[in-house]
């Protein structure tokens, strides 16, 4: 079984658990995702099934897109809902003042994780030093965040669509912002309604893909890897070439403008994707092989 399943993550599951639960479901020895969701968050979770794990580092690679709640006026120690209350504070801030600060937080930037992280530290994950009311100094991080929309803003608190790179703490960011309105904040939801070319749209819930393994199949939602790289043009090699290829040996194409393409041999079998200077092809990562990897 190779291909993706866009799961709709539901809130309480980590993406490890969304994964474990599949790989035993699925009865599929590898399995992997697209980027790590925080158990309290919702949205896209790309699930990479077989030999289409290999193209899982693109996905976790790619810009992801979010729906944020921010709630003004509390501090936590995760940044969001689910940790300790550290700061209490009026919260009145107009639309304007809103508006005011967001653009601060758009463009190439540097992010200082939170202690709550997976991050590793002398071989420690950061989350189980906070844990134990240790603070360790924690090197910024090169982000960028490509758009921040306010949507909403009220007394129940602030929503925010933000479009951002790999690496990106959400919670964090809504943490900066209320830090730099004066009041603090803290995340309140988060919802991933993309994740590089998958949308919400296409996403099964879980408990759909769990019923489908159970009584119709899941083969109707399992989407071929190539999907993932839909953005880039195909190119299909002569018999030759993808021969060529498949033996990874160096292929040639008609010149045509540089640049990342999909590569298909005659049958429509999905080979690599490449990228080509001039007539030379340099091989990205390839994806033929047997079944079952």
């Amino acid at each position: 079984m190779n291909g993706i399943i866009v799961v709709d993550k539901p809130s309480g599951w980590t993406s490890h658990d969304v994964v474990a639960k599949l790989r035993g479901s699925l009865k599929v020895r590898r399995v992997g995702h697209g980027g790590t969701l925080d158990p309290m968050a919702t949205g896209v979770l790309p699930v990479f099934l077989g030999r289409a794990t290999r193209a899982a580092e693109f996905c976790g690679n790619a810009d992801k897109e979010y729906i944020a709640g921010l709630k003004l006026g509390v501090v936590t120690d995760t940044h969001d809902i689910t940790g300790n209350v550290t700061g209490v504070n009026d919260a009145t801030v107009t639309k304007k003042e809103l508006l005011d600060v967001i653009p601060r937080f758009i463009g190439s930037q540097e992010q200082i994780p939170p202690m709550y992280s997976a991050i590793k530290r002398d071989g420690k994950k950061l989350y189980e030093l906070a844990r134990r009311g240790i603070d360790v100094p924690r090197p910024a991080r090169e982000i960028d965040v490509s758009d921040i929309e306010l949507l909403d803003s009220g007394d129940d608190g602030v929503l925010l669509r933000i479009v951002c790179s790999k690496g990106t703490y959400i919670r964090t960011l809504c943490n900066d912002i209320g830090a730099a309105l004066g009041c603090g904040g803290t995340m309140s939801s988060l919802r991933r309604i993309r994740a590089g070319v998958f949308t919400v749209d296409v996403a099964h819930t879980l408990d759909a893909v769990l019923d489908a393994v159970s009584e119709t199949g899941v083969e109707a939602m399992i989407r071929p890897v190539d999907s993932l790289f839909s953005e880039y043009p195909p190119i299909v090699l002569d018999d030759g070439n993808a021969d060529r290829c498949r033996h990874g040996a160096a292929v040639q194409v008609a010149r045509r403008t540089d640049g990342r393409y999909r590569f298909y041999a005659r049958d429509g079998e999905f080979l690599m994707l490449g990228e080509t200077d001039g007539g030379a092809v340099r091989v990205l990562k390839n994806f033929f092989g047997t079944d079952g990897w």
